[in-house]
C-alpha cells in the first residue's frame, strides 16, 4: 500500500469488517459512561491490528488510546459509540420501536465511531508498508451525548502532544465544516423540602416539586431575555412518588448552551439565581450538581479544505434505488420542513442556490459539497471542541441519514443500522485517510494548519470548562 488510491482500495476491500462492527454496535446500543461491549469490540480489534492500548483515560473505564508508530507527526482520529436513551427503532423505514425502553444510535455514533477507526487502521496499514515515520492514534471516547467524554479527557492531557486530529459525524450531506457549535453546561437541580399529606395536613408540606415547576416557569420568561445562539432544555428527573405526599425530594435536569464562554458562564448564574428564587418562594433548599461541560467548535479550515481535495479525488457516494426509496419512506413520515432545512444558512455559489429546490426533494444526497457553513453556529454541541482548541481539528460530515429524518430521532436510528448509514461511513473514513496521507507526506500542511491554528487561540488559549474537582462517572463493567 503505497498511494492514495491503494488507502481508497484497501478500505473498499476491508469494508465488511468495518461494517460488522458498526451494526454490533448498532444492535447492542449503550448509553453514555456504560459503553463497555463497544468499546472492548473497538479496543480488541485495534489490539489484534498491532496498535498498543491503553485504558482507563481520564478515569473513564469506557474510554483508551490505540497507537501505532513512532514519532511525528502523531495524528488522531476521534471516534465516539454513545446512544441515546429511549430511541430503540428497527432497521427499517417506519417507526417500530425495536426493544421498549432500550436506547438507540439516533445520532449514528456506532458509524462515527466506526469510520474514525477505520481511518486509523488504513492509516496504521499504509504506515507501515512504506516505512513512513509517524504515529497514529484512535481515540475511543465515550460520552459525547453527555457532552463530557472528550472534555475530561482533555483535561487529562489526552490530546496535548497531537499534531493534528479529524473526526467526523453522521449527517444528511457530505461536506467538511468550518462552522462551530456552542459549548454547553450539564447540570441538575435537586430541592429538597418537607413530606407532608396532600390531602389531610398539605400547609405542613413544603413542595421541592413546587419548586422544579417554578423554577421551569422562571426559566422559560428567561429565554426572552437571551440572545439568538442560547438554548436552554430541561427534563424533570424526579417529582415525587405519590399524588396524595408531598414531594420531599425533586430534580430537575438542565442543559444550557451558549458560543461564548462568558454568555455560558452568564445565563447559567442566571438559571442558578432562579433556582435559588424558587427555593425561597417554597421554602425548600436546592441542590446544584455540575455534571459535566464542553466547549465550542474551532474548525481548522485549511484541513478542512483538505478533507474538500480528497472527496473530489473520491468522489460522490452512490445510492441505490432501493436506498432511495428507503430514504424517501422515511422522508415522507417527517415534516416537509425539515427538508427545507437543507443548506440553510450556508454561502451557497449560485449553481447551488438555482437547484436547492430540486436538491431539497431528494430523499439522500450522495454528491460532495465543498466548507460553506463558515458563519453558521450550530447549537447543538459536542466536547469534540475540547480537542479543536488543543490540536488543528477538521470535522467531516457525511451522508448517513434520509434528508428529512430529524436529528435524535427514530429515522436516524434506521438508516444508521443498514447500508445507507455503512456507504456514509466508509465514505467518511477514505476521506479522513486520504487527508491524513497529506499531512504524513508534506509537513507544508500542518505548518499551514498550525499556522491558523495558533492565530486562532493566541488570545484565547483553551482552557477546561471542568470544575478541578469534578470527576467522570464511573459503572461497573460487566463484561470484567
Amino acid at each position: 500500500m503505497e498511494t492514495k488510491q491503494d488507502l481508497i482500495q484497501w478500505l473498499d476491500a476491508e469494508s465488511a469488517r468495518f461494517i460488522h462492527m458498526a451494526d454490533e454496535i448498532w444492535a447492542h446500543p449503550e448509553v453514555a459512561w456504560r459503553e463497555f461491549r463497544a468499546s472492548k469490540l473497538q479496543a480488541d480489534f485495534l489490539a489484534a491490528e498491532g496498535f498498543d492500548v491503553t485504558w482507563d483515560i481520564a478515569g473513564i473505564n469506557t474510554a483508551f488510546v490505540a497507537q501505532w508508530g513512532m514519532g511525528h507527526p502523531i495524528i488522531g482520529f476521534a471516534g465516539e459509540y454513545d446512544a441515546l436513551a429511549g430511541l430503540s427503532q428497527a432497521s427499517q423505514p417506519c417507526q417500530e420501536i425495536l426493544a421498549e425502553g432500550e436506547a438507540g444510535h439516533a445520532c449514528g455514533h456506532n458509524l462515527l465511531g466506526t469510520g474514525c477507526l477505520a481511518s486509523a487502521v488504513a492509516i496504521k496499514r499504509w504506515l507501515e508498508s512504506t516505512g513512513t515515520e509517524g504515529t497514529v492514534r484512535y481515540y475511543g471516547c465515550p460520552a459525547e451525548e453527555r457532552t463530557s467524554g472528550k472534555t475530561f479527557m482533555a483535561r487529562a492531557g489526552a490530546f496535548d502532544d497531537l499534531d493534528a486530529a479529524f473526526n467526523y459525524h453522521p449527517d444528511r450531506m457530505n461536506m467538511p465544516s468550518t462552522g462551530t457549535n456552542v459549548g454547553v453546561y450539564d447540570l441538575t437541580f435537586r430541592f429538597h423540602g418537607t413530606a407532608a399529606h396532600a390531602g389531610g395536613s398539605p400547609h405542613m408540606g413544603r413542595s421541592a416539586l413546587d419548586a422544579v415547576e417554578l423554577m421551569n416557569v422562571g426559566v422559560n420568561y428567561l429565554r426572552e431575555h437571551v440572545t439568538e445562539k442560547v438554548r436552554i432544555h430541561y427534563v424533570i428527573t424526579h417529582g415525587g412518588d405519590l399524588p396524595n405526599v408531598v414531594p420531599a425530594e425533586a430534580e430537575v435536569w438542565y442543559f444550557v448552551r451558549a458560543l461564548e464562554r462568558r454568555e455560558l458562564d452568564q445565563v447559567a448564574q442566571r438559571v442558578h439565581k432562579i433556582a435559588q428564587g424558587a427555593a425561597l418562594m417554597t421554602e425548600t433548599t436546592m441542590e446544584e450538581t455540575f455534571n459535566g461541560a464542553c466547549s465550542s467548535v474551532l474548525n481548522n479550515h485549511y484541513l478542512a479544505d483538505l478533507q474538500y481535495r480528497a472527496m473530489e479525488l473520491i468522489g460522490p457516494v452512490e445510492f441505490t434505488k432501493e436506498e432511495r426509496a428507503y430514504a424517501q419512506q422515511i422522508n415522507d413520515a417527517y415534516p416537509e420542513g425539515n427538508r427545507q432545512s437543507l443548506f440553510k444558512d450556508m454561502e451557497l455559489p449560485e449553481d447551488l442556490k438555482a437547484s436547492l429546490p430540486e436538491l431539497r426533494q431528494q430523499p439522500l444526497l450522495g454528491d460532495n459539497y465543498p466548507p460553506m457553513d463558515e458563519r453558521h453556529v450550530s447549537t447543538g454541541s459536542t466536547d469534540v471542541g475540547d480537542v479543536s482548541w488543543i490540536t488543528p481539528l477538521s470535522m467531516l460530515r457525511t451522508a448517513c441519514f434520509a434528508t428529512g429524518a430529524s436529528g435524535h430521532s427514530w429515522g436516524i436510528v434506521a438508516t444508521s443500522g443498514m447500508s445507507i448509514g455503512h456507504k456514509g461511513m466508509m465514505h467518511a473514513a477514505k476521506i479522513m485517510a486520504v487527508a491524513a496521507y497529506d499531512l504524513y507526506t508534506d509537513p507544508r500542511h500542518l505548518e499551514a494548519a498550525r499556522q491558523e491554528f495558533e492565530a486562532a487561540t493566541k488570545d484565547n488559549p483553551y482552557r477546561s470548562p471542568l470544575p478541578d474537582a469534578l470527576k467522570p462517572p464511573h459503572y461497573e463493567n460487566p463484561y470484567a
